[in-house]
């Protein structure tokens, strides 16, 4: 009787192990597949225009780009995971009134730029790349700086520019895309979610056609080399404030850290307001206006 037993006993447990493994990968499919939004569409009460920036023969970024003050400087606004430039309007806004250009992309496979799959900062990085490179060569005699949150930090983070950024502010930015996986897991399933980290970053690797640790932006923030402005929430747990301290610690100076109280895992200047408008005006006066 037990040599009957347990045999269906270890086909129960294979059983259960193959049903995780299928749905992990029916998930992971889902979190890839790509957001698009007809944002074009939209009626925004900021003056913008809409701009095309070139990335290869048959793909390219799609954004607004809101003029301010010459000799204010220019700042590149990134949004988040599943997300587009909407996100950044009320930036755009603050940062109009106080003189600076802005642009707003739609990054890979979100909004109106097309793309098979989100790729956590792979193929994003390069949309980054472009639009520094539009940038420079439109505003030649200004000064870049960037903002980022979360996926759009790490595609700052990650991207490859010949001339870098004059200041870079990230947002709820992961230190290692293994520690924002597990993160996410404990968050859904509790501790044990913990257990099924391995087969999920097999599967990650597999959809974005890149190993997981070549997407850690806390390999790459010493190369930033500019001035860098980290901000996180105390009750953020999808990016937790170790992690952003951690980053903090990586990156070569000048640098700044300000932990928002009470702020969890989303946009940052709804939660923050007028706090979160001057800190950002002050650090991007300081590094981006022409002295």
């Amino acid at each position: 009787m037990n040599s009957i037993i347990l045999p269906k006993f270890l086909l129960g447990i294979l059983a259960l192990i193959i049903v995780i493994a299928i749905s992990l990968f029916l998930l992971i499919a889902l979190l890839t597949s790509p957001a698009p939004t007809s944002v074009s569409a939209l009626s925004v009460d900021l003056p913008v225009e809409s701009i095309q920036i070139p990335m290869t023969e048959n793909s390219l970024v799609q954004g607004w780009l809101s003029y301010g003050k010459p000799g204010k400087g220019v700042v590149l606004l990134v949004h988040s995971m599943r997300s587009n430039r909407v996100e950044m309007l009320s930036r755009a806004r603050f940062l109009r009134d106080h003189g600076y250009t802005t642009l707003m992309i739609d990054l890979h496979a979100h909004g109106e730029t097309p793309g098979e799959k989100i790729t956590f900062g792979s193929r994003e990085s390069e949309n980054v790349s472009a639009a520094v490179k539009y940038l420079r060569k439109k505003f030649p005699q200004e000064r870049i700086g960037a903002l980022g949150a979360s996926l759009g930090g790490a595609a700052i983070v990650l991207a490859q520019t010949n001339k870098p950024f004059d200041a870079v502010i990230l947002e709820s930015l992961h230190a290692t895309l293994e520690e924002a996986i597990n993160n996410r897991l404990k968050l859904h399933l509790g501790e044990y979610g913990s257990l099924l980290l391995p087969i999920v970053l097999f599967q990650f690797s597999f959809f974005i056609d890149t190993p997981v640790n070549e997407l850690d932006p806390i390999s790459r923030i010493g190369n930033l080399n500019a001035p860098v402005f980290f901000i996180s929430g105390t009750d953020d747990m999808h990016t937790t404030p170790s992690e952003v301290e951690r980053m903090y610690a990586a990156a070569i100076k000048p640098k700044e850290l300000w932990i928002v109280p009470g702020a969890k895992h989303f946009n940052m200047h709804t939660y923050a307001g007028k706090m979160y408008e001057e800190r950002i005006t002050e650090f991007f006066e300081f590094y981006l206006q022409n002295h």
